[in-house]
């Protein structure tokens, strides 16, 4: 487990209004979200179609060129 060294910020009535975390411990949070978010979406296509090497770099030009345009 990741260990996150947190510092609370406090308002005047001692309520903790926000965290402080060092910045090498937030990208990591950010890249296991990351990680997590790639993988749920990997296994909810993995029933799908896959497309050829060809197939995507036609479906690639065809978007670049899309983008272009606009």
């Amino acid at each position: 487990m990741l260990e996150v060294n947190k510092n609370y910020v406090l308002d005047a009535n001692q309520n903790p209004i926000a965290v402080q975390i060092p910045i090498a411990e937030f990208e990591k949070i950010e890249e296991i979200l990351e990680d997590y978010g790639l993988a749920t979406l990997m296994e909810e296509v993995s029933d799908e179609e896959t497309m050829s090497k060809e197939e995507a770099r036609s479906y690639l030009k065809s978007l670049q060129n899309n983008n272009v345009e606009s």
